[in-house]
């Protein structure tokens, strides 16, 4: 071996060190800025930024959610949007029939996202590929037209709650900056949580997968389970993001789990990085902000947006975060 070749193989080894360091940095910066923006908001009198910032932390843990399995298991899922619908939709239900506490809503909502992901991923996960993505695709259809045939419900018009989920009977989710907090609260424990599993064993099985399928069944590895469990663990998290979104508009739409929703989420994702969690709430937040800015321009602004994201994807290669210095750049 040259020395050349050495000192290659030796950066190689050390630089997923100086990634994660420089990773966790762009997460702390985001997090920083997130809890100081209510206190900026309030000396600006502007409160819109605080509704907007919200929307963007629960999209943020949605997009985290779909990073889990799409940028370190390579699932492409279409119909990743129906457990954002799913969890909306347990929380408004049980509120229209009198169900508001924290106590009741959540347990139910990650059993429904959690019944769901399990049963479709197992169908699913049996596919690889284009049809693994149109089979998603299906299952998040479904769910979407259930939504629009629960006329009792609403139906294509939505559902509207009368307030916010309380906690041990209190409605201390009604004041606006202490839900604030309680949205970063999630977003904060779902990128540790995420962070977690892909820094265990668990994780580098599902890493492995994406690498190499046959290597891992060479060494007595299913990685079948492994990714059900992953994709099911991504489903509850999106759920949860549901569950808040629900909150935060006080309204639930069959629109919440469109395909289109799925496909912005996938955007989310490949725009902050693949293989960066970090770059998913940078992603998410990216978005939104272009999404708002472009909007007030013009209604087509998906074509100014298209061609910011193929410059991104061709001169960015590894997302925003890349960028930035903290990504992946080999996806």
């Amino acid at each position: 071996m040259t020395a050349s070749s050495s000192a290659e193989a030796a950066t190689a080894a050390l630089s997923p060190a100086p990634r994660r360091s420089r990773e966790t940095l762009i997460a702390a910066i985001a997090f920083l800025l997130f809890a100081a923006l209510p206190p900026v908001a309030s000396a600006m009198n502007d409160t819109f930024l605080v509704f907007f910032a919200i929307r963007v932390m629960v999209f943020a843990i949605a997009a985290v959610s779909l990073s889990l399995i799409l940028g370190f298991g390579a699932l492409v899922s279409f119909g990743h949007a129906a457990y954002l619908g799913l969890g909306a939709y347990s929380v408004a239900i049980l509120a229209e029939h009198g169900y508001w506490d924290v106590t009741i809503s959540l347990p139910v909502t990650l059993l429904v996202c959690g019944l769901f992901a399990a049963v479709t991923g197992a169908i699913s996960l049996k596919t690889r590929g284009v049809y693994f993505i149109m089979i998603t695709l299906a299952f998040g259809q479904m769910a979407y037209y259930t939504a629009t045939s629960l006329s009792a419900y609403g139906g294509d018009d939505g559902l509207t709650m009368w307030g916010r989920t309380e906690i041990f009977g209190s409605s201390v989710l009604g004041d606006r900056t202490t839900f604030y907090y309680v949205v970063l609260g999630v977003l904060l424990l779902s990128y540790v949580v995420a962070r977690m599993i892909v820094a265990s064993r668990f994780g580098r099985v599902l890493q492995g997968a994406k690498q190499s399928e046959m290597r891992l069944r060479a060494i007595g590895i299913d990685p079948y389970w492994y990714r059900l469990v992953a994709y099911v663990i991504a489903g509850m998290m999106a759920g949860l993001a549901g569950a808040l979104l629900a909150n935060a508009a006080e309204f639930v739409s069959p629109a919440y789990m469109s395909w289109h929703r799925s496909g912005e989420l996938i955007v989310m994702v490949v725009l902050g990085g693949l293989g960066s969690l970090a770059g998913s709430i940078v992603g998410a937040a990216t978005f939104l902000v272009l999404e708002e800015v472009l909007a007030h321009f013009t209604e087509h602004w998906r074509l100014i947006f298209g061609p910011l994201l193929v410059l991104v994807v061709l001169f960015g290669k590894g997302g925003l975060t890349a960028m930035l210095g903290g990504g992946r750049k080999n996806g």
